[in-house]
């Protein structure tokens, strides 16, 4: 089994680490309501896509 010589240091562990982080959503305005919103999605406020209402919200 093999089993590492020396220790990592905590230098080295966390140049590793550098690229898993969490990045924040995209998010753009909707065209219809100007609420934000993920892309290529309906809208959570208003339930319009492409210009097309496609969910129904009840107010």
């Amino acid at each position: 089994m093999a089993v590492p010589k020396r220790k990592k240091s905590k230098s080295k562990r966390n140049k590793r680490r550098t690229h898993q982080k969490i990045t924040a959503p995209n998010l753009t305005p909707c065209s219809h309501c100007g609420e934000a919103r993920l892309p290529h999605h309906a809208c959570p406020s208003c339930g319009t896509y492409k210009g097309r209402k496609v969910v129904e919200i009840a107010e």
